[in-house]
Parts: structure tokens; C-alpha cells; sequence
């Protein structure tokens, strides 16, 4: 599943305003009137994993579509700006600066004290954009129309023994000659897959990070990682709870294979947040789910937002 031009990131973000620290590409798509989709990518991906996807929903929706700080064609543009996200395993920085872009589009929360909104923008987030996408909620103010939480990182517990190994040897691993680094990030992606990649696939997944092109390349690659070492989310699966009481409709889809994030987790995270969520299971599909069933999965989403339109 090519991307395509049309999807370019073409816009641009700074924040904040009056001290830019981090810089952020995005665009948007399809009709202005349009009610708006989002879409949030996690790691090692960009917006590019999320490109047919808008493309087919651009009919309908007002897609935005944006590279997360230090991701695709974002980037810190301090070193003090890239030495805090390393080290922000919670993500908290990377919400602040989410909701900041969200605030920038003109997505405010209209309800003091609900996740729900049937003006709020419908949220289709992967990986860590899960808890990304419920801190903006939670801590942020920030009111959705939906909520769809895709293989995503939000409920513990947390640890990998290949990211330790990276955090603890960052020199080592920065030094690596680039032919052999590239073998190194590409046998990582495939992993998160269940089914063989293709070749454009993995170029298109794997480019950020090995291009050479003024994109994050491989400091930024072991960087990502080193950051998810630290991974933590205590602080905010305690209030899960409110997201599901606010009346938000949730839907939690998973691949069955997904040897990153086992399905277990998804049952977890449904019962923290309760509520109208649900837990959607995709067979023969990996934590790569956009490319292993991308048919399925684009139904599951198109289904979920219609019937949550439907609703209202």
C-alpha cells in the first residue's frame, strides 16, 4: 500500500509560538465542510503507514494527516527539544505538543467535563498514538466523536529487551555502519508484521530512518526507540475509566498475531476504559494490521465512524 503524492505533508507547525522547539508537517484533505478525521501514527512509522487510508476516506472527511515530533518530516529543532523527548517515556511532551496542533486546526472541548463531543474531531490513532490520543483527552481537555485505538501502546506492563539493549549502547548503536543499520531497521519491521512485506512497503517504512535525506535517520532511529525503553502509563490508565463514562464511543481493534502487543492487551485496556468500548479482533494480522488486512481494517473503521455519524 503505496502512499501518493496528494497525501504530501505540505503545512507546517511550530511550537511554541514564541520559542519554537519543535517543528510539525501535516496536511489536510477532502471536503472543508467535511467532518473532520484524524489520523495519529506511532513508532517507527510516520503518517505515510495512514496515506491510502486517507486517501479513500478523503471523499467523505476533512483528513489531517501530520509526522509526530521527530518523526518523517517533523523534527526538534533544539537539541535540548531532542534530548527531553529521548527521554519522555510517558509521552506527556509529545500530547502537549498534539494538542497544541489540535488547537491549531480549531478543535476545542466543548463540554467541561466529557471526552465527547459530536462536534469533536473522529480520532483513528496506532501504537503509542493510542496514548497520545487518550492524554490529550484525559489531560488536555480535548473532546472526540470517536475514538479508534488501533494494536496501540496504552496499557501496561511495558519492557523489551531490545530496547533496553539500544538505550543502554546509543553510541554503539549510532555507530553502526549505515548498510548494516539498514538491515538492522528493516528486520525490525518486518517483525511487526505478520504477513511478508513487500519491497515498497518496507522502503516506505523503513526511509525515515536510513535515507540519509535531513530526515531523523539513525540518531533519530535509536532515539524513538531509547524513548520507548522508558515507556510508562501509570499515571493516566487510572483515568481511563473517565473516558468510558464520558459516553465516547471507543473501538479497540487488534491483530490476533501481533507479536509486539499481545491481544491480551486489548481486553485490558477495555476494561479500563469501560463504558461504550469494544474490542474488535482481526485474524491472520500482525501490529502492521494496515498492511497485513488493510481491507478489513479499513471496513472496521469506515463501519465504526458510520455508525457513530448514524447516531447523531
Amino acid at each position: 500500500m503505496a502512499s501518493h503524492a496528494s497525501t504530501s505533508l505540505d503545512q507546517t507547525f511550530t511550537y511554541p509560538s514564541d520559542d519554537p522547539q519543535h517543528l510539525i508537517k501535516w496536511t489536510r484533505l477532502g471536503p472543508e465542510k467535511g467532518h473532520p478525521l484524524i489520523f495519529i501514527h506511532g513508532t517507527p512509522w510516520s503518517s505515510r503507514l495512514w496515506a491510502p487510508y486517507a486517501l479513500a476516506l478523503s471523499n467523505k472527511y476533512s483528513i489531517y494527516l501530520f509526522d509526530n515530533p521527530g518523526y518523517g518530516q517533523s523534527k526538534h529543532l533544539t537539541p535540548a527539544a531532542t534530548t527531553e523527548f529521548a527521554s519522555n517515556g510517558s509521552l506527556s511532551k509529545q500530547a502537549e505538543v498534539t494538542a497544541a496542533l489540535f488547537e491549531h486546526w480549531g478543535f476545542h472541548r466543548t463540554s467541561a467535563d466529557s471526552a465527547h463531543s459530536l462536534k469533536g474531531p473522529h480520532v483513528v490513532a496506532h501504537d503509542n498514538a493510542g496514548l497520545v490520543a487518550l492524554r490529550i483527552a484525559l489531560q488536555y481537555g480535548q473532546s472526540y466523536k470517536s475514538l479508534t485505538l488501533i494494536d496501540v501502546v496504552a496499557a501496561g506492563p511495558w519492557g523489551s529487551p531490545w530496547f533496553k539493549l539500544m538505550a543502554e549502547n546509543e553510541e554503539v548503536f549510532n555507530q553502526i555502519p549505515p548498510l548494516m543499520f539498514d538491515g538492522i531497521v528493516k528486520g525490525y519491521i518486518r517483525d511487526a508484521a505478520y504477513k511478508p512485506l513487500s519491497k515498497e512497503d518496507e522502503e516506505m517504512l523503513a526511509g525515515p530512518w536510513v535515507s540519509g535525506d535531513g530526515r531523523p535517520g539513525q540518531e533519530g532511529y535509536v532515539r524513538v526507540l531509547k524513548q520507548a525503553s522508558t515507556r510508562k502509563s501509570d499515571d493516566v490508565e487510572s483515568q481511563y475509566h473517565k473516558i468510558g463514562e464520558s459516553g465516547l464511543p471507543v473501538r479497540i481493534i487488534w491483530g490476533k498475531e501481533d507479536r509486539w502487543l499481545p491481544c491480551e492487551r486489548a481486553e485490558k485496556l477495555q476494561k479500563l476504559i469501560g463504558g461504550k468500548s469494544e474490542v474488535v479482533l482481526v485474524d491472520d494480522a500482525g501490529h502492521l494490521i494496515q498492511l497485513d488486512q488493510p481491507a478489513w481494517l479499513m471496513a472496521e473503521i469506515v463501519m465504526f465512524i458510520a455508525e457513530v455519524d448514524g447516531r447523531s
